[in-house]
């Protein structure tokens, strides 16, 4: 009967008594097939994932009374701010409609609040869980996959249910309700694979949050959120395009806003983008992983 290690990290030599769904016993690897090998290595890290997302959301929302649906208080008073100033302006762009703008302001901001919340806590993970990887082994990339898929959770309760509704309202077709689920998963991909990125980098670099703040902002403002596209010169359009996000928030608002069906072409092009970011940020995330614990 042996401990099962896990080749991300090394047990330390003051282990402590580690949670039960991490610690485990396994039969001699010699006497077990591949196979089965393979389903309990993926049961065992899902269990652990599990884990982590629930110890992130209730330290999150310990003693709240709104809990997941505090996430929805960021876009809703952004999107009031931002109809008040500019509502009137832009609405030329919506068909005349300050409800149009509303809706399209709401559907760009909740997209870039995702992101922002959900890279930032995944840029720490690594770090702040220093002291438990040098006690208990487990696999290290668990721990930024765990910020973004607490913070898919969250958004899965909170925000996607009235995009949803949104979308069945205005085209009265439930085919767009559930075809948000794309440009969302594309969110959840795209989000992974910067968030891979920079959990790994910040074991090196550790001024990389006060820099980051400075690309979300960049980010937030570069990406057509809370103004339309249309304002933006062809030439700086074209730079904008190239951005993931854009993307995704494009094809959000039209599979709620425009009443047609789902744009196949700009679902595709999100989830084909972010899904390339996904396997890079993997890939960089695992070519640094060996040098995680002795900075740790």
């Amino acid at each position: 009967m042996t401990t099962g290690v896990d080749e991300n990290s090394k047990i330390g030599k003051n282990c402590s008594q580690p949670p039960k769904l991490i610690w485990y016993f396994s039969p001699p690897m010699a006497n077990v097939p591949k196979t089965r090998l393979t389903l309990s290595r993926s049961r065992r890290n899902l269990e652990i994932l599990q884990v982590f997302v629930q110890r992130n959301l209730k330290s999150r929302y310990r003693g709240s009374y709104l809990g997941v649906y505090w996430s929805l208080l960021n876009p809703l008073l952004m999107t009031g701010i931002y109809t008040a100033i500019f509502g009137a302006v832009f609405a030329e762009y919506y068909d005349n409609s300050i409800i149009n703008y509303i809706l399209a302001a709401f559907t760009g901001l909740s997209v870039i609040h995702f992101y922002s919340g959900s890279t930032s806590q995944a840029l720490r993970s690594v770090v702040t869980n220093g002291t438990i990887l040098n006690k208990i082994s487990l696999p290290v990339s668990i721990l930024p996959a765990s910020a973004i898929a607490a913070n898919l959770f969250q958004f899965s309760i909170g925000t996607f249910p009235l995009l949803a509704i949104m979308a069945l309202l205005i085209s009265g077709n439930i085919l767009n309700s559930i075809a948000l689920i794309l440009p969302v998963a594309a969110l959840a991909f795209l989000c992974t694979g910067v968030g891979f990125i920079l959990a790994g980098l910040y074991v090196f670099f550790r001024d990389l949050p006060y820099f980051y703040q400075l690309v979300v902002y960049a980010l937030r403002i570069g990406t057509p959120v809370f103004y339309p596209s249309e304002i933006v010169p062809e030439k700086v359009r074209n730079v904008i395009e190239l951005n993931p996000l854009a993307a995704i928030i494009e094809s959000v608002r039209q599979i709620t806003l425009s009443g047609d069906l789902p744009d196949l072409k700009l679902i595709w092009g999100a989830l084909l983008s972010s899904m390339l970011v996904a396997v890079l940020g993997w890939i960089c995330f695992q070519l640094q992983r060996d040098q995680f614990m002795d900075l740790l």
